[in-house]
């Protein structure tokens, strides 16, 4: 069985606090700052907002519209994923190799726990609740949407898990004897499958097709769905597969397996490395002297013992706003970096995103890379092998259109008033 975490309304509680009266009103995430700049959508809303209309998503304008007291509070990204990620660590403390596919929304197998924490699934949701300390729905499913509908429906005391509890729910039972290996396994395993595919799709049939706005590659079907006049899942999982291919596209063939209660495997993370660097600005810096603290510390987080010569995949660049709220940027490279010029040079750009002077600037590790000391043979490596496709393509080409089909520009005389003369076209070699 899949066991699902969600916390209602994370980024939005994190955001706002200890000012618990803002939940109470109708209250929205402010729009972020994009680059490329894109239309200014409000973030996670509180009951109040969507009693209006307004949910998560809903254009800056509209929302406004919708509930013209609606009020904004500044978003905190980089609190969100620091508390974000201590929950992690408190769920990964019982034993569960969770996947989490945003704040406020993780899954876990409980299978491999069940024995570990008393015998039933339901022993392991106490555990999970124990080591949260932290009101949290839980929800039960043969697969991870399943979870996430049922998460939905429990409340804080109350899981809901479909297929029952016990050591084996239905779809994941205990194979008879003589079921081992070979063709009796599979066929079991089959069996199994089925099972739960059937157990979970008679829950979700009821449900609403809103729900899909859980899954990020499925979060704009619903409104479609709902103009043509289908309103639930089971609904949805009974029109032709072929039908939904041909009207929307992969989404909706995900979105048809998942209403007949069809899922990928999880797939857990792995528990990062924190490593980081900040830097506390004695006043709003801006242009060269914000560059020179950006330049400080990545050289403090290179010198750090953790790093091992280990050279950097990713990076998170965080600020903690004078004005309120935090801003997060991650920046992955395009090739493991540990030159600290090279760094700069990929992170100085960013700075201009800051929406507002920063009081604090922070430098953590997204992913590490290989070591640095193999960083340049790998390079080495890479420039051989697209030289040689290169030139295994000139050959192709002029085999297939004559010595003329691959020809490079060669400047001869860059000053001169006649075109003809500043440059001319030589074989490519």
């Amino acid at each position: 069985m899949v066991l699902c975490v969600l916390i209602p309304r994370f980024e939005l509680t994190v955001a706002a606090g200890d000012r618990e009266e803002l939940l109470r009103a109708p209250t929205a995430l402010a729009p972020t700052r994009s680059h490329p700049p894109r239309e200014a959508r409000v973030g996670e809303v509180s009951p109040a907002a969507e009693a209006y209309g307004v949910r998560a998503g809903t254009p800056l304008g509209e929302a406004l519209a919708r509930c013209p007291g609606l009020a904004l509070i500044p978003p905190d990204p980089a609190g969100v994923a620091e508390r974000w990620e201590r929950l992690l660590v408190r769920l990964e403390s019982i034993g569960a190799a969770v996947e989490s596919e945003r704040p406020g929304l993780a899954c876990f197998e409980a299978r491999g726990l069940v024995r570990l924490h008393g015998g039933s699934c339901e022993r392991v949701v106490e555990a999970a609740r124990r080591a949260l300390r932290q009101p949290a729905r839980f929800g039960g499913g043969p697969s991870r949407f399943c979870a996430l509908a049922a998460a939905t429906r429990a409340r804080p005391r109350r899981p809901v898990l479909v297929g029952g509890g016990g050591v084996a729910t239905a779809g994941h039972g205990v194979a008879p004897p003589g079921a081992g290996c070979g063709r009796a396994a599979d066929a079991t395993v089959a069996a199994d499958a089925t099972v739960a595919d059937a157990t979970a799709a008679a829950f979700l049939a009821p449900l609403p097709v809103a729900l899909l706005r859980g899954r990020r590659e499925t979060v704009a079907l619903p409104d479609a769905l709902e103009r043509l006049g289908i309103a639930t899942l089971g609904e949805l999982a009974a029109l032709p597969r072929a039908a939904v291919a041909d009207r929307f596209g992969a989404a909706g063939l995900l979105a048809h397996e998942l209403a007949r209660g069809g899922d990928a495997k999880l797939a857990p993370r792995e528990p990062p490395e924190r490593v980081a660097e900040e830097l506390e600005l004695p006043e709003a810096l801006s242009g060269v002297q914000l560059h020179r603290a950006l330049g400080l510390l990545v050289d403090r987080l290179l010198a750090r013992r953790e790093r091992r010569g280990r050279s950097l995949r990713a990076v998170v660049l965080s600020a903690a706003l004078v004005e309120g709220g935090t801003w997060r940027e991650q920046v992955p490279f395009r090739e493991a970096l540990a030159d600290p010029v090279r760094m700069r040079l990929a992170l100085a750009p960013r700075l201009g995103l800051l929406p507002a002077p920063a009081e604090r600037l922070a430098l953590a590790v997204g992913r590490f890379g290989p070591p640095a000391r193999d960083q340049r043979s790998l390079l080495d490596a890479v420039k051989a092998t697209r030289a040689a496709r290169l030139r295994e393509g000139v050959r192709q080409a002029r085999a297939a259109a004559g010595p003329d089909a691959a020809l490079r520009v060669l400047e001869v005389d860059p000053d001169s008033r006649v075109p003809e003369r500043r440059a001319l076209l030589t074989p490519f070699e």
